[in-house]
């Protein structure tokens, strides 16, 4: 059965005023880099055009940002940082299950209670 898709509501969309607010934008980023650059593979772009619309960033920035490095930062073993999203965890939000378990049938806030869960691991959420 093909996915359902929702109608934006207010509770779905973050007001245009808001959008400058520190802690919007960290909620929003990393949802908007894993939708471009999804988008950016769909369309063939090259790694210039991507650099282009993102607004130049460095070329090690956008391949971080394309790495998705948050867990790399808290986990410097490679193998263990793509591994943790499938491993069993006892923090409560997670009650036993896997991070994935959380997120996949979850909805934004899963995967935001997740992103806070990693940003307050590494000291980054005020």
């Amino acid at each position: 059965m093909p996915a359902r898709l929702l109608e934006p509501t207010r509770q779905t969309v973050t007001p245009v005023a808001e959008r400058h607010d520190p802690e919007a934008r960290r909620r929003l980023s990393a949802p908007a880099l894993r939708a471009f650059f999804t988008l950016a593979a769909r369309w063939g772009l090259n790694i210039d055009e991507q650099r282009a619309l993102l607004g130049w960033p460095s070329r090690s920035t956008l391949f971080a940002w394309k790495k998705g490095q948050a867990l790399h930062v808290l986990y410097p073993d490679d193998a263990f940082a793509d591994e943790w999203p499938k491993l069993r965890n006892t923090n409560p939000i997670f009650a036993g299950r896997r991070p994935l378990d959380l997120m996949v049938p979850g909805d934004v806030e899963a995967l935001y209670a997740v992103r806070r869960l990693l940003d307050g691991r590494r000291g980054g959420w005020h």
